[in-house]
């Protein structure tokens, strides 16, 4: 099995400058190459390797070398600094099944659906704070065209009526 997991990596395998692609992407890779029953550390190596990561490469190489799990992850101060990075959140998430065997796909899912969950609302606020903001600039445009058009030739009509007869 381990073959056709290489071979289906390799043939995908990206040949260019890393690009920065989407945490919920590379955790979803990740979930799909364990599903396939890659080990841990090839499914990082073969993620790494497509998407373009030396960390999560580096990472897979260590673990399969038997480093030791905080060895291979890397410094655990730097995953408490600044949002979680894709690396740092599939550290967290995979360790419980490295270390007590647990089925890692459930927790990658779940780790994804969370992120997908927080961009999901931090997009509906933005939305909502660009409505609040975007009210007196477009009051501001829109009530002198309203005045200009629907007042004014209302006032002018009912002010000839009233003083032409």
């Amino acid at each position: 099995m381990r073959r056709g997991v290489d071979w289906a990596f390799a043939r995908v395998r990206r040949t260019g400058p890393e690009v920065a692609l989407d945490d919920v992407l590379v955790i979803d890779l990740v979930a799909a190459a364990l599903r396939t029953g890659a080990p841990i550390p090839r499914a990082l190596q073969a993620v790494g390797a497509v998407c373009g990561s030396e960390r999560l490469q580096r990472t897979g190489a260590l673990l399969l070398l038997g480093a030791d799990w905080e060895e291979a992850w890397g410094d655990p101060d730097e995953w408490r600094e600044g949002p979680p990075l894709p690396h740092v959140i599939l550290g967290r998430t995979l360790e419980p099944a490295w270390r007590d065997g647990a089925n890692p796909v459930p927790l990658l899912q779940r780790a994804a659906a969370t992120l997908q969950a927080r961009r999901d609302r931090a997009a509906r606020e933005a939305a909502g704070r660009l409505g609040v903001r975007l009210v007196l600039p477009l009051g501001l445009c829109h009530l002198p065209a309203f005045i200009a058009i629907g007042v004014v030739p209302v006032l002018l009509s009912t002010g000839a009526a009233l003083l032409g007869g």
